[in-house]
C-alpha cells in the first residue's frame, strides 16, 4: 500500500498552461516564444517551421486532465527544446503521456538534487517512487498520492502493451535516480560509470521510440542506444565541474588513484588523457549511434534524435578545441553560430540518403 505522501517532497508547481482557445492565437504565441528564445534553444524554431501544422485544437483537449496540464507546464519550464520536441513531433495520441514522462523525472530529479533534507528522508522518497511504480503496473495503486506523483500513475494506466518501451523507460529511469542517490558524495568505480550512461540511454531511447513512431517498428540493432550513450558521456564532461561542487563525482576512483590525480585537478595531463578518452568512446558511440538513427523509418523519429546528439556532437569538438581542458561553462553553446551548426547538422542528418551502387552493363554489341 503507498503511504500519503510527505510534505518534505510536495513542491510547489504552478499548474497554469495557457492553451488558447483559438489555434491560430496559439500558433502566434509560440512563434513569438520561441523567436525570443533561439540562441537558448537553437534546434527548437527548426523544429517549429517543420511542422506547424501539428498544433490543432484537438491537441488541447488531449490536454484537459490536471496532471497533463501540470506535466506540460514543467516540461516547457524546465526545458523548451524538450516541450517542443513533443508538441511537434510526438505522436498526437501520446504527446500528453510525453509530457508526464518527462515532467514526472524532471520532478523527481529536483527532489534528490536539492540541498534541503536528509539522505534517509530522500531514500524514504525515492523507495515510494519505485513502490508507486510497481503497483501501478501491477493494477493495485492505493491510498494518497500528490499530483506530481499522479502523472506516473495516469501514465502507467495508458500502458496496455505487454513489455512495452514506456515500461523500459520508466523502469530505467527510475534506476538512474536511484543511483544517482546512491553516488551522491562518494567516488565511483569504472563499471558503475558504464552501467550508469547504460541505464541513462536505454531509458531515452526507448522514450523516443515510444513517444515519437510509435506503430513504425524500430530496427534491430545492437548500436539502438549507442547515440545517446555518447551523448551522456559528452553531457558528464559537460557538466563535471558543476557535478563535483554538488557532490557528484564523473570520474572512477580508480583513474585517480592510479595517475595521483585529484578531482580538482581538471587541467593536469592525467586528467586531460582521461578526458581525451571519453571523447574518443563517445565519438564511436556517436559514429554507431547515428548511423542506427539513419535506418529508423519515421522522420519525426530521426529527427528528434538527430536533434538531441546535435547538442552533444558540438560539445564534443568544443572540448577537443579546448585540448581537453574541461570548462566550469560553455555559454558559446547558445551562441548563433552554434545554434546554425547543430540546426544544420540535425537536418542535414535527418535528410541523409545512402549512396545507392549502379553497376551499368558493359555494352558488348
Amino acid at each position: 500500500m503507498i503511504e500519503p505522501a510527505s510534505l518534505f517532497y510536495r513542491k510547489q508547481v504552478s499548474k497554469q498552461l495557457y492553451i488558447a482557445n483559438d489555434w491560430l492565437m496559439q500558433l502566434s504565441i509560440m512563434i513569438y516564444v520561441d523567436y525570443m528564445g533561439i540562441t537558448e534553444n537553437p534546434i527548437s524554431i527548426i523544429l517549429f517551421m517543420i511542422k506547424l501544422k501539428s498544433i490543432h485544437p484537438s491537441q488541447e483537449t488531449r490536454l484537459q486532465s490536471d496532471s497533463a496540464r501540470l506535466a506540460a507546464s514543467i516540461t516547457r519550464r524546465a526545458s523548451k527544446q524538450t516541450y517542443l520536441t513533443i508538441r511537434l513531433l510526438a505522436d498526437r495520441n501520446l504527446a500528453a503521456d510525453a509530457y508526464r514522462a518527462y515532467a514526472y523525472f524532471r520532478w523527481v530529479d529536483d527532489i534528490i538534487d536539492t540541498d534541503s533534507g536528509s539522505k534517509a528522508e530522500k531514500e524514504a522518497f525515492i523507495a515510494r517512487q519505485q513502490a508507486l511504480l510497481e503497483a501501478s503496473y501491477q493494477g493495485r495503486v492505493m491510498g494518497t498520492f500528490c499530483q506530481e506523483e499522479r502523472m506516473l500513475v495516469d501514465l502507467v494506466a495508458g500502458d496496455h502493451e505487454k513489455n512495452s518501451d514506456l515500461h523500459s523507460y520508466l523502469s530505467h529511469m527510475m534506476a538512474v535516480m536511484v543511483f544517482d542517490l546512491e553516488r551522491r558524495g562518494r567516488l565511483i568505480t569504472h563499471p558503475e560509470l558504464a552501467y550508469y550512461s547504460k541505464m541513462l540511454a536505454i531509458a531515452v531511447t526507448d522514450a523516443l521510440h515510444y513517444f515519437i513512431g510509435h506503430d513504425c517498428p524500430a530496427p534491430c540493432s545492437e548500436a539502438r542506444y549507442r547515440a545517446v550513450q555518447g551523448a551522456h558521456i559528452i553531457h558528464m564532461l559537460r557538466d563535471t565541474q558543476e557535478d563535483t561542487a554538488a557532490g557528484y563525482y564523473n570520474i572512477p576512483q580508480d583513474y585517480l588513484a592510479a595517475n595521483r590525480v585529484s578531482l580538482q585537478d581538471v587541467d593536469s595531463p592525467a586528467y586531460r588523457d582521461w578526458v581525451k578518452s571519453r571523447i574518443q568512446l563517445a565519438r564511436l558511440d556517436f559514429d554507431d549511434g547515428l548511423a542506427y538513427i539513419r535506418q529508423v523509418k519515421n522522420w519525426r523519429c530521426r529527427l528528434a534524435g538527430f536533434c538531441y546528439t546535435a547538442r552533444f556532437q558540438w560539445l564534443l569538438h568544443a572540448i577537443e578545441r579546448d585540448g581537453y581542458r574541461l570548462r566550469d561553462t560553455y555559454p558559446q553553446r547558445k551562441s548563433l553560430p552554434a545554434a546554425l551548426w547543430m540546426a544544420w547538422t540535425a537536418l542535414t542528418s535527418a535528410l541523409y540518403v545512402p549512396k545507392i551502387d549502379i553497376h551499368f552493363r558493359k555494352d558488348t554489341a
